[in-house]
């Protein structure tokens, strides 16, 4: 079944966000088991529209994991159970009757370590439209994807090159013009930039802000000083005895970075752990 588009009720807010604005996407009372072990426990979070929201926290504390759930990745791995909703316009993704690939069209993941297919750097993007119903002019299409992810004036000579051919930071430029091909709502990234240069970095950072003007982005970062470069608003996890992940606290970036409400999120800024 395709998902209903619906305006959706606002759920846990951010800290000094209105509660009148609708999330783009939003989690509640959410829960993720591996086999036995209980990932991330309760986490209920609304995702602000054309917003940068990034994922904060200590090694192990199921920062990915959660990122994945907003798509329905996190079930591509055997032995894993998910319980509660994430609720994208009024529908719950996890409903038996919501067809996964479409979750995933609408909401694009860009992973940690650049993955461009083994083919020409027009057919990364044509190949993606292509199998995803795009019946629109092609060259079109690849220029414009492109050009989104301030690629274009660097390959537009040699879109038959193989995408493997590009240096690491170009490839990942590669695969969010890929993701942006299929026209999502919502673009997740996963420590996007960890495995760049400084310089490549930046040009990451900066295409992340030039895209939030027309896409809801979620990114997962380690680096404190990335998050509070690029993002709007911060949350931030850690875990308990048992390693479960759960939410300590959700703020725009500013204030959670500048005035932190939990003595733990100070702790973990400062570095006095993690």
């Amino acid at each position: 079944m395709q998902l209903t588009i619906k305006r959706s009720e606002a759920g846990h807010e951010p800290a000094g966000e209105s509660s009148a604005a609708e999330p783009a996407i939003q989690t509640r009372r959410l829960n993720i088991h591996y086999g036995s072990f209980h990932a991330v426990r309760d986490i209920e979070l609304a995702f602000r529209k054309n917003r940068i929201t990034a994922i904060i926290g200590p090694s192990g504390c199921g920062k990915s994991t959660v990122l994945r759930s907003l798509n329905r990745m996190n079930e591509l791995m055997p032995g894993t159970h998910t319980t509660g909703e994430v609720l994208y316009h009024g529908r719950n993704i996890y409903d038996p009757q919501v067809d996964p690939v479409e979750v995933r069209r609408r909401i694009g993941m860009v992973f940690q370590k650049p993955n461009p297919f083994p083919k020409s750097i027009y057919e990364n993007i044509a190949w993606g439209a292509r199998i995803n119903g795009y019946r629109g002019n092609m060259d079109e299409l690849v220029e414009k994807s492109l050009r989104s992810a301030a690629l274009w004036d660097e390959v537009k000579d040699k879109l038959a090159q193989n995408a493997l051919r590009l240096s690491g930071g170009q490839q990942q430029r590669l695969c969010i013009a890929r993701s942006i091909a299929i026209e999502p709502d919502i673009i997740l990234m996963d420590e996007p930039a960890s495995a760049l240069d400084p310089i490549a970095t930046l040009k990451i950072e900066e295409l992340m802000t030039e895209l939030a003007r027309r896409y809801t982005i979620v990114i997962v970062t380690h680096n404190m000083q990335q998050a509070s470069r690029i993002s709007d608003y911060t949350c931030f996890l850690m875990v308990d005895e048992g390693r479960t992940g759960f939410l300590v606290e959700y703020a725009p970036t500013e204030e959670l970075f500048v005035r932190p409400r939990d003595k733990r999120t100070e702790d973990y800024i400062s570095g006095r752990f993690g």
